[in-house]
């Protein structure tokens, strides 16, 4: 069994001439599109209230107020980011806005009034044709919450058309509102203003207030501590009986560190003593030639001015040794004088030794008393420091109460002061003044977008509707949706309203364009069949309406004029060739020749404009597919093929009946007509399917009623190339 096959997939190519022939096809309905869509855009927005916003803008000043230097009492750090934007969010609270709603008295100007909504209207229609529906109790409420449901709409209204701006990197923010009234639009932002300010004044009047309260209580109770804390300060400074406690501690002090250095000084010279008793101890104190010779002996003055002497007599003595013998006067009293200094050399030395003893018993003495002065004085300094501890903790708890009151007492002198003023925590550096020109709705915008939308989506639209649309335009259709060869294109006619395409319209000079495409679709098919002998040739379609009739009658009429044709009306159902060309409905025909019950002659009508041969279906039968199916028919083609050179059959569509299959099966090929832009796909396809079954060679598809303004084919098959050049011959 035969079967449609499918093109091997080919690599896809964007075909933009395809996409421009698209918009070029529906360009009108585009248009049209776009226009209405436009037309009414602008009669909605010549129904639009224009909107006009008023602008005030705001310089948000730094927060400076302070009750006390250590603490900051109101506002926030106004070096931080938080802080404006907590004056954004101020600015469009509810509290700023129902001051204004108030003081402006808002409720009573149009755009604050309620205006009933379609769903609203909607909701109360339907309760009243169902009267059922309002069963359900009603709550009532009371003027207050009746009150608070009227100002939270308000509300809600209100910061719709309020918008707070703030300007990057600065401290200013632009108030705007939103209103179809320019001038209550202005109003209404300077208002904003106006309202945030004072309630900043407001509020820091008021903290101020609390301020002074609390720091007026707070003085009082510092007062009284301090009070007591002096009382304390002076009863100790009276039990102690301190005059001078910084004064006695200093001398104390001094007297310690003197002790100290005296005790110091003595203990180094008692060691001192000590070490060279015990030196002397050792040697014993006969031994003055060793003792002589200790450092701490020879260091002494008197000793050394003592052997100084010692030393110049004896060279006095050795000198005169040198002149005089050992018995001269000289000599003997050099010796003498020599014996004498040595004698108080000695004597200097016990005497040296003696004092040293009684040194170190006086030192030691010293030492001894330095000690208990020094045990004495410490206890005393100890004393001293522990009154002076506490003297100092009372007199420090007491400049500690003095300073905190006196700040304290500064702040609320201050405080009173100031109480009743404060400076603004933001000024108006623009107020709003009414607008001229709404800010909105920008008419011609929306009228240009409107139309450039509309236009925009009808060509997606276009690009949706053609990507849906699986009927057959081109002939690429054919070869790749259907895979059948393309025969020809029969164009689209108009004719006028309530009249028929005319049968012989191949002849008429006014149909020259579809005269020529008939003529290159029969070419078409004759060059096909070359290597056969198809004489036979039947014309069907999917359904009624697609213009199978027609096309038969034209190709037999183009046929004829190259040999003798005949035209058979093969639809036994509801033939339509008799009354086309105008031959009687009880002329017999081709169920008449098949039965039998009349000779061919009778049963043909030739038509003298185009020497066609026709056979109509004659009488309409009760069994149609019983007398195609008989042998009688297929003989008679047979017959008929010797005597013409072509034979068409109009056949009935494939899928209303299975005539035409029948008749497919003794015909030498088939074609099948396809209308453009209006079959679908899948009943082609079916119907081919069917064919193919039968056996059934197809020749190809001929598609027809052709818009040539829209197709891109309409330079294929001589269409225009034959018009232009004939129009040149004519004028040549």
């Amino acid at each position: 069994m035969n079967q449609i096959q499918d093109n091997p997939q080919t690599e896809e190519v964007i075909d933009l001439s395809a996409y421009l022939n698209v918009i070029k096809r529906n360009k009108w309905r585009i248009l049209s599109f776009a226009v209405v869509v436009t037309l009414l855009t602008i009669m909605v927005t010549l129904t639009l209230i224009p909107r006009y916003t008023a602008t005030a803008t705001l310089l948000i000043e730094a927060e400076q107020s302070k009750a006390v230097s250590f603490d900051e009492v109101y506002g926030l750090d106004s070096s931080k980011k938080e802080y404006y934007l907590t004056q954004f969010e101020v600015i469009k609270s509810d509290s700023i806005a129902r001051e204004v709603i108030t003081k402006l008295d808002l409720k009573s100007h149009v755009d604050f009034i309620a205006k009933p909504s379609f769903t609203g209207e909607a909701i109360v229609y339907i309760q009243g044709l169902f009267p059922f529906l309002n069963n359900a109790e009603k709550q009532q409420l009371t003027d207050q919450e009746k009150a608070d449901l009227e100002m939270l709409s308000l509300l809600a209204t209100f910061k719709e058309s309020l918008s707070i701006s703030p300007i990057r990197k600065t401290q200013l923010v632009n108030v705007s509102f939103e209103s179809s009234d320019p001038k209550l639009a202005a109003l209404v932002a300077n208002t904003v203003g106006e309202v945030y300010i004072e309630s900043q004044l407001r509020a820091k009047m008021g903290i101020t207030k609390q301020a002074s309260t609390w720091l007026n209580t707070r003085l009082f109770q510092l007062r009284v501590q301090l009070d007591d804390s002096e009382e304390k300060l002076q009863a100790y400074r009276e039990a102690q009986k301190l005059v001078d406690i910084e004064g006695i501690a200093g001398l104390v002090t001094q007297e310690l560190e003197q002790t100290s250095q005296q005790l110091v000084t003595a203990r180094t010279e008692k060691n001192n003593l000590q070490s060279i008793n015990r030196v002397i101890s050792e040697y014993g104190n006969n031994n003055l030639d060793l003792l002589g010779s200790m450092p701490e002996i020879t260091s002494h003055k008197v000793v050394q001015d003592v052997k100084r002497e010692v030393i110049l007599v004896e060279r006095k003595v050795s000198e005169l040794s040198e002149v005089y013998g050992p018995k001269h006067p000289r000599i003997i009293s050099a010796k003498a004088e020599l014996a004498t200094v040595k004698s108080n050399l000695n004597k200097q030395i016990k005497g040296l030794i003696t004092g040293i003893e009684k040194e170190l018993n006086r030192i030691t003495r010293t030492v001894s008393a330095l000690e208990a002065d020094l045990v004495k004085i410490r206890t005393e300094y100890q004393s001293i420091t522990r009154k002076e501890t506490e003297y100092n903790q009372l007199k420090r708890e007491v400049e500690t109460n003095r300073n905190i009151f006196n700040t304290f007492l500064s702040r609320s002198r201050e405080t009173e002061v100031t109480s009743d003023f404060s400076s603004a925590a933001a000024r108006f550096t623009d107020r709003a003044y009414a607008p001229k020109d709404p800010s909105k709705p920008n008419k011609k915008l929306i009228i240009v977008l409107a139309f450039v939308a509309s236009f925009g989506f009808a060509v997606v639209m276009s690009f949706v509707f053609d990507a849906l649309n699986d009927t057959i335009k081109t002939k690429n259709d054919v070869e790749n949706k259907l895979a059948q060869r393309m025969l020809g294109i029969l164009p689209f006619v108009k004719t006028p309203k309530n009249s028929v395409f005319g049968i012989h319209a191949y002849f008429d000079e006014h149909y020259r364009r579809f005269a020529e495409s008939v003529r290159t679709f029969r070419t078409s098919l004759l060059l096909t069949q070359l290597d056969k002998e198809h004489k036979v040739i039947a014309v069907t379609s999917s359904a009624p309406g697609e213009g199978k009739t027609t096309t038969s009658a034209n190709l037999a009429m183009s046929l004829a004029q190259m040999g003798k044709v005949l035209l058979i009306d093969g639809d036994l159902r509801k033939p339509s060739i008799a009354k086309r060309f105008d031959i009687p409905v009880f002329h017999p025909g081709l169920s008449n020749l098949i039965v039998g019950t009349e000779a061919l002659a009778e049963c043909i009508h030739i038509d003298e404009q185009s020497g066609v041969v026709i056979m109509p279906s004659g009488q309409v039968p009760g069994n149609p597919l019983e007398l195609l199916s008989s042998n009688q028919f297929a003989e008679l083609l047979v017959n008929l093929k010797g005597l013409y050179d072509h034979i068409i059959i109009d056949t009935p569509p494939t899928q209303a009946v299975s005539d035409a299959l029948v008749i497919a099966q003794n015909t030498d090929s088939v074609i099948y007509v396809v209308k453009s832009d209006l079959t679908r796909i899948k009943p082609i396809k079916a119907g081919i399917e069917r064919l193919f079954e039968s056996k059934a060679h197809i020749a190809g598809v001929v598609v027809n009623q052709v818009d040539m303004t829209k197709s891109k084919e309409q330079h294929s098959y001589g269409y225009y190339d034959y018009y232009d050049y004939t129009q040149q011959s004519d004028k040549t």
